[in-house]
């Protein structure tokens, strides 16, 4: 059974009932993402670390790292 599927026999049930319909599959997807990396950045100042940036930082001191094992590895 797709999820779809599950959303419109769960949908059904709920009418039946009287109860309130379930949420649309994949509705909180997005709200769901925005509050983890809210708490992510929340974390981050509670420990003293910058709060954005930090990826791209880490990438660049990674990248930085590689450049500099290739070249002495010539």
């Amino acid at each position: 059974m797709s999820i779809t599927q599950q959303y419109l026999l769960d949908s059904h049930r709920a009418r039946q009932h009287g109860e309130p319909v379930p949420p649309a599959p994949e509705t909180g997807d997005a709200r769901a993402v925005r509050a983890l990396r809210d708490y992510v950045r929340f974390r981050a100042v509670v420990a003293g670390r910058p709060a954005h940036g930090r990826l791209r930082r880490h990438l660049r001191h990674a990248l930085s790292g590689l450049r500099r094992h290739a070249r002495v590895g010539l």
